[in-house]
């Protein structure tokens, strides 16, 4: 019995090229759970408790990180446009750009293109391994 391939079932181009345009903009939402900010702690030398009072904010009964009032994540730093947890960074961050809402049509896939440098460049992704990534959180 053989399934219908998704339209990007050859893989779809992606290379991060770290220029934080994910990271800034438009105020939005990065949905963060307890081992994340658990991760974060450890990495900042500090407790969840902390990162949860100062470093992120309730929406809806789901946890957020917080931003900047332009809408910038709290973990990027402006000066080097570099995410200051990159090596912690949650899910959310790490299976960018392949959200099952990115992956809907190539026209989605094409807009992400846009404002991703790195969308539609570089390395050839697999469909698996964006199966993989588009499976680990719905956005």
């Amino acid at each position: 019995m053989s399934m219908e391939q998704p339209w990007y079932a050859d893989g779809l181009r992606f290379t991060c090229t770290q220029c934080g345009n994910c990271c800034t903009g438009a105020p939005g939402f990065v949905w963060v759970n307890a081992d994340e900010i658990d991760a974060l702690a450890q990495f900042l030398g500090t407790t969840p408790d902390e990162i949860r009072r100062h470093h992120t904010r309730k929406v809806h009964g789901r946890i957020s990180l917080a931003e900047h009032e332009n809408g910038d994540c709290v973990y990027f730093d402006a000066a080097t446009r570099k995410c200051t947890v990159y090596s912690v960074r949650p899910r959310q961050c790490r299976t960018w750009p392949f959200w099952r809402s990115n992956l809907r049509t190539p026209e989605a896939w094409a807009e992400i293109q846009t404002t991703c440098p790195g969308a539609g460049h570089g390395e050839l992704v697999p469909l698996q391994t964006i199966e993989e990534r588009a499976a680990v959180i719905r956005i």
